[in-house]
């Protein structure tokens, strides 16, 4: 065995949920139940190298692997996508034509009527300068390849810097279980095909973040306004950002309660405002919006139009349409409608940990993220993605696994992966899933 093989092999272990145990003095260590999750949480992350290679490994797998459903779906549907390959266009569906139509023929607004301007702009436009480069904006077989390519891009960098943030702030278990949790979580299945902005959103929100950690207040509110400008719930980031300044500014005068953080902000000084340039991304595009379409608020409009029926109001923040679906008997969609919600009172249940473990800039940003779904959507459709984007409840969740015996970590992550290939499968059979 080369020098490095047998840490290497511990790490990858690790990763797909086979504890091996702690190294003392070169020898393996048996341990279990709670002395093993005490010598754990002894184990600080920074004595130890983040394996992300084995993590772009396992996302690469877990992408063929459901790329090898999609393509069975699709073929057994009889119908022909852009490119007539299977394992492409079975993962085109939903939300990726619109994509598509915006790399094409840009922006569209239809008063009280379903528009591309929905879709926040980040992921289109660097996805039509890519074409651009290449090729033609208008050979649709070249604009979803292209978005794919970008698509699956961004997951895999997302998930390995997830990775590599968790593996700065957790315990080893914790931080692999993390990473178990985000690999394995149903809907991170719109990181590994579909024309979506998820990845890029991920990427960018935990980049912003990240940066902060470090003290780089412009750079983290310049990539913060990128986030902000790539999904409708991209404000979180910007609020994030500043409750994060003032909290590393209450902590540098031992304070770490939530008024600590209020009363931080008499300490803040011009380089700590860097961060607000994070709103620019929204009041950017509402500025391309009231110039090009009249409106700056024209993609709260449209979210109202038939089809979409996302208006504001009781009807949506009481969820009537979900209550309505189930009187008649829908419950093949209330299931599917369930597992968001689930997923959105999981995240809340997470939110006093992810105070704990990463604190009050953290919660801010995930309390935002799902409260949207929670208040904005009539049926808890697509509140799945958004929870997606909460990736400090995600971690919170595998810190959660961590202190638990091990059959109850297989389980969930194990049931967790069951979940994500039906509704995979489901997605390629052109059903909406989230």
């Amino acid at each position: 065995m080369l020098p490095g093989e047998g840490r290497a092999a511990d790490e990858v272990a690790y990763l797909i949920g086979v504890p091996l145990g702690f190294r003392t003095g070169g020898r393996r260590m048996e341990q279990s139940g709670s002395d093993r999750v005490a010598a754990d949480r002894a184990v600080t992350t920074d004595e130890s190298r983040y394996p992300w290679a084995a993590v772009a490994g396992v996302f690469l797998a877990v992408t063929l692997a459901l790329t090898v459903v999609t393509t069975w779906a699709d073929s057994t549907m009889g119908r022909l996508g852009h490119t007539g390959l299977h394992w492409l266009d079975g993962w085109f569906r939903f939300d990726s034509g619109w994509y598509w139509a915006i790399v094409s023929d840009g922006y569209s607004y239809s008063p009280g009527q379903q528009s591309s301007i929905a879709f926040f702009p980040v992921f289109p436009l660097i996805n039509r300068a890519l074409v651009a480069l290449v090729g033609d904006t208008h050979d649709g077989a070249l604009v979803q390849v292209v978005g794919q390519v970008l698509s699956v891009t961004f997951g895999l960098a997302a998930v390995v810097l997830f990775g590599h943030w968790v593996w700065q702030r957790l315990p080893r278990r914790s931080a692999v279980l993390a990473i178990a949790v985000i690999l394995a979580y149903p809907y991170t299945l719109f990181l590994h095909g579909p024309v979506y902005a998820d990845g890029m959103f991920l990427l960018l929100a935990i980049g912003a973040f990240m940066l902060l950690d470090r003290r780089w207040y412009v750079a983290a509110g310049l990539v913060g306004a990128l986030a902000v400008a790539s999904r409708p719930f991209g404000v979180a980031v910007a609020v994030g950002l500043v409750v994060r300044t003032l909290e590393m500014l209450a902590a540098n005068s031992g304070g770490t309660g939530w008024r600590d953080v209020v009363v931080a902000v008499r300490r803040v000084r011009p380089r700590h405002t860097g961060v607000l340039l994070a709103f620019g991304g929204l009041l950017a595009w509402m500025a391309y919006l009231w110039t090009s379409f009249g409106n700056p608020l024209a993609f709260v409009e449209v979210e109202s139009a038939p089809g979409w029926d996302q208006g504001v109001g009781p009807h949506t923040w009481f969820k009537v349409a979900l209550i309505d679906a189930m009187a008649q008997g829908h419950w093949r969609m209330g299931v599917n409608l369930g597992l968001q919600a689930l997923a959105c009172l999981l995240v809340v249940l997470l939110l006093p940990r992810v105070v704990r473990r990463f604190g009050w800039g953290y919660a801010a940003y995930t309390a935002v993220v799902i409260a949207i779904p929670i208040l904005g959507t009539k049926d808890f459709m697509g509140a799945g993605r958004y929870a997606l984007a909460a990736f400090p409840a995600l971690a919170a969740g595998g810190d959660w696994l961590a202190e638990r015996p091990r059959w109850v970590t297989t389980v969930v992550v194990g049931l967790m992966a069951v979940v994500m290939v039906v509704l995979t499968l489901y997605f390629a059979r052109n059903r909406e899933v989230s």
